[in-house]
């Protein structure tokens, strides 16, 4: 097991990759380590020879084929959903496949500026030497320019409105120029940007409709279905689990189950069958989330518990997923509590007492 906290997933999925490449039989786009086709295989699961392939995005197939699709061409791919759909993880795992190479990333913040888009200096050389290519610092998206590979921008839309219309030329031009040296930079083929925006971010930084045009926009929806969502969130909890030292073991369906249930009905304000209305909480309780707090159980069972997850470990990290805010969540929390869980039978009593305790 390696030391580090997180690798790429071209490290974390090397043997996959590799198991694709060498089976390769189809046309490979310039720029590309394996094709379309292979690339699809890797994001949605399959079988290549005697290796299994994981899938990475459980949802519609055929929006993976469309941003595949649009990766094929010179349009950049822009992923847009609601916090917690998987965006960031598919647009890692997409230019893994694709270059090999995931970590050209631009993380957009409030505190992001052109220079992470184009290109910055080193100062101390700059001042020895003068304007020169060793003083440049290139950007995540100069060297893929230079290399033919995919770039990642992640929460474009935090990002200063000068900071996105530093993209609109590049992704018009497919060049980046540098005065300072008198030079231009052209694009090479297999060039691209996959970015990603939050829809409750959306007012933070709106894009501008130019920037918009120079996308393909693909909506990643929450999981439809709780059995989807439940499927997604054991394989990611197993996988993160396998890399961490949690000394528990994996929850099993019955706990998912019971997690997935109240973060969809909280979300959606009612019971799953319908009949009964539910007050929502001030935050988004997203796929993401549901992973985050079954880890967060499994942390607390293996250091101060038994080893398995029981009701009081669920109920303290259901504590602090749900209430964010204090004077609205935990009204809405007690209430749910009281009107939804407690009438739920002998199978959610020890979870109800649990965190009526807590409450």
């Amino acid at each position: 097991m390696s030391d580090v906290q997180r690798l790429p997933a071209e490290q974390m999925f090397k043997n996959e990759i590799d198991a694709l490449i060498a089976a390769e039989k189809d046309p490979i786009p310039t720029g590309w380590k394996m094709s379309p086709k292979s690339v699809l295989k890797y994001i949605c699961g399959g079988k290549v020879g005697n290796t299994e392939i994981i899938p990475k995005y459980i949802g519609n197939k055929r929006l993976v084929e469309i941003c595949i699709a649009t990766l094929v061409t010179d349009r950049a791919l822009l992923l847009i959903g609601e916090p917690g759909t998987a965006k960031s993880w598919l647009s890692e795992h997409l230019t893994a496949a694709i270059n090999g190479d995931s970590t050209k990333v631009v993380q957009g913040t409030a505190g992001t500026t052109e220079e992470h888009i184009r290109y910055s200096w080193n100062y101390a050389m700059l001042i020895a030497k003068g304007p020169c290519p060793e003083a440049m610092v290139k950007s995540p998206i100069y060297r893929s320019m230079e290399s033919g590979s995919i770039a990642r921008v992640e929460e474009i839309s935090r990002c200063a409105s000068e900071v996105q219309d530093a993209l609109i030329s590049i992704l018009s031009e497919k060049r980046i120029s540098v005065p300072e040296l008198g030079i231009e930079v052209p694009a090479q083929k297999g060039f691209s940007i996959i970015a990603t925006a939050n829809t409750r971010d959306k007012g933070v930084n709106d894009m501008s409709a130019a920037l918009k045009r120079r996308f393909n926009i693909v909506v990643l929806p929450a999981p439809s279905s709780i059995k989807s969502e439940m499927e997604i969130v054991q394989t990611r909890v197993n996988q993160l689990a396998s890399g961490l030292d949690l000394y528990a073991k994996c929850p099993d369906n019955d706990t998912i189950e019971q997690v997935v249930t109240i973060f969809r009905e909280l979300r959606n304000g009612a019971t799953l069958d319908g009949k009964q209305k539910i007050k929502t909480t001030s935050g988004v309780l997203s796929t993401a989330e549901a992973i985050s707090l079954l880890t967060n159980s499994m942390a607390l069972a293996g250091s101060f518990g038994s080893g398995e997850i029981e009701a009081k470990d669920l109920a303290a990290a259901l504590q602090g997923a749900i209430v964010k805010d204090e004077d609205t969540d935990s009204i809405c929390w007690k209430e749910y509590i009281e009107n939804v869980m407690k009438k739920r039978g002998s199978a959610w009593l020890p979870l109800y007492h649990a965190c009526k305790e807590l409450n």
